[in-house]
């Protein structure tokens, strides 16, 4: 049941993570803590459509 999403720096807009989500389960967007190769430092990233 878990599919596939990107996740997208709100910062620089960069799609670096892939992760899986039970849309089923979880209706709102994931939104995780990672670290950003192009800011060098951790971010927030949030799951794209």
């Amino acid at each position: 049941m878990a599919e596939n999403i990107l996740l997208e720096c709100t910062e620089c807009g960069d799609r670096s993570y892939l992760s899986k989500k039970n849309k089923r389960k979880h209706l709102e967007r994931l939104a995780l803590k990672k670290y950003c190769p192009v800011e060098r430092r951790a971010t927030l990233h949030r799951e794209t459509k």
